[in-house]
């Protein structure tokens, strides 16, 4: 399969080719250049949602995720993130745990700042994009948006992916299950899926990472291609294959203990590689 791959690359190669500002990884031809094939790389994903209960845990909570794979930097999606809380907040928090040598995207934005991204390196980000999904209902839940980043590896530049992240609302199908929710709640699936196809269209893998409060959750997209690293729960890791530039597998998977509310993060160990 692996000989495959790279022959094919080889025949398909058309030279180096300039990122495309509007798709953030440039065109499938770009990703198909003729950059040599690489080892695995390490790749934890981590979903964490870190809840609103007992607010003194929150700090050993985000310190939990970060050390949740000793010796390696996760890339995490983040729900759950709240401003206005002064130095205590989770912004701060976050800032002093996934420090210099990550890109924490979306976590002062003045929408989107619930779901931020943190992208640790040898990752870049090279494009970014916030998009509003509703605008909440009053006094029941605040205004939903999904976040993406594409990112590739600094030392790598054909060796590239998209995280998408998002909270859908809850108790649509879940918890109380209001029929009255659950247009807000197929709103965003059909957002969600209209990102993740926007990029897979592409050629791209797409990673993403959610609250998806619905247990019962089966897949963003429709599509046969898409895995999931966990099949029960609201709390997932899901990904998309690409045109087979870039190849992925699940390693195993992990949860991490947060303890501020019913929430553990779950994390995805990955490995990566150009084919």
């Amino acid at each position: 399969m692996a000989t495959d791959r790279i022959s094919r690359r080889k025949a398909l190669a058309l030279g180096g080719g300039a990122l495309a500002a509007a798709g953030g990884l440039g065109s499938v031809a770009a990703a198909r250049s003729a950059s040599a094939a690489t080892d695995w790389f390490r790749l934890p994903v981590v979903t964490a949602n870190i809840g609103r209960t007992n607010l003194g845990a929150r700090e050993a909570a985000i310190r939990a995720v970060r050390n949740g794979d000793p010796g390696h930097r996760p890339v995490v999606g983040w729900q759950e993130i709240r401003e206005g809380e002064g130095d205590t907040g989770e912004p701060a928090m976050i800032s002093q745990y996934f420090g210099p040598l990550y890109r924490n995207a979306f976590l002062h934005d003045e929408g989107s700042f619930r779901v931020p991204i943190s992208v640790p390196e040898p990752w870049k980000v090279v494009n970014s994009k916030a998009t509003f999904v509703h605008g909440g209902i009053s006094n029941v839940t605040p205004p939903r948006w999904i976040n993406e980043v594409a990112v590739e590896h600094s030392a790598h530049p054909g060796l590239k992916f998209v995280l998408i992240n998002s909270h859908y609302i809850f108790g649509a199908y879940n918890g109380p299950q209001k029929p009255d929710r659950r247009d807000e709640w197929d709103l965003h699936k059909k957002t969600h899926r209209e990102r993740a196809m926007a990029h897979h269209d592409k050629g791209h893998l797409v990673i993403w990472t959610a609250d998806t409060n619905n247990p019962g959750y089966e897949n963003a997209t429709g599509q046969g291609s898409e895995r999931k690293a966990f099949h029960h729960g609201v709390d997932r890791v899901n990904w998309l294959p690409g045109d087979g530039s870039v190849q992925l597998d699940l390693v195993t998977t992990k949860t991490i203990p947060m303890n501020v509310d019913t929430h553990e993060a779950r994390m995805a160990v990955f490995r990566i590689r150009l084919a």
